[in-house]
């Protein structure tokens, strides 16, 4: 009969020490998943779901404590108060290094347009891991009828976006493809094809 051995959470290991160290782009250890949290943007997107700047920073506090990578509080060009809240979690919940060196990635959503993404960088540089997620439409539908640009146009849009992010002094950034459900090979081509 085997018998349960429990490890008193004093002995058991801490997150941290899990944690491989974090370098933009790139993971040390292959088995290491990261947890990139969207509740403060997508989750806002729901009926009666608005939240106040107040009220993303105390989630943002339960992410940290939960210990999730990388918080993506907001769609800065939205709005000015979705600026403020980002600009504020990237200040404060961006900058608290816990005793072990922990701090989350603070990740600034944006459109693959410079306006959306220097405003997003306003509101993340702040933060000790800042991150830019620009996105672009990459479905036929959405090409055609959203964006009314060729296939060939989206790709050197999405390529010259990226080099713009880098421009303004992020080395963290993370491309979307949106709508890329719909057309596969589109995205092969996008992120494979070539380097950004």
């Amino acid at each position: 009969m085997a018998t349960k051995t429990s490890t008193p959470s004093s002995q058991s290991p801490k997150l941290s020490h899990l944690r491989p160290q974090y370098i933009p782009n790139h993971i040390p250890d292959s088995s290491y998943v990261r947890i990139l949290d969207t509740t403060l943007r997508d989750g806002e997107q729901s009926p009666g779901a608005t939240m106040t700047a107040k009220e993303k920073l105390d989630i943002a506090r339960q992410l940290v404590k939960l210990g999730v990578d990388i918080i993506q509080p907001g769609f800065p060009s939205a709005s000015n108060s979705d600026f403020m809240a980002v600009k504020m979690i990237a200040q404060e919940v961006g900058n608290a290094v816990d005793d072990d060196g922990y701090v989350p990635v603070i990740a600034g959503f944006c459109r693959c347009v410079e306006k959306d993404i220097s405003t997003a960088w306003e509101a993340v540089k702040y933060a000790k891991r800042p991150r830019l997620c620009t996105s672009i439409a990459t479905s036929p539908i959405h090409m055609e009828h959203k964006l009314r640009k060729s296939k060939d146009q989206v790709i050197q849009i999405a390529r010259d976006m990226v080099k713009f992010a880098r421009s303004l002094g992020c080395n963290d950034i993370q491309f979307g493809a949106e709508d890329a459900t719909r057309y596969e090979p589109f995205i092969c081509l996008t992120l494979f094809g070539s380097r950004f």
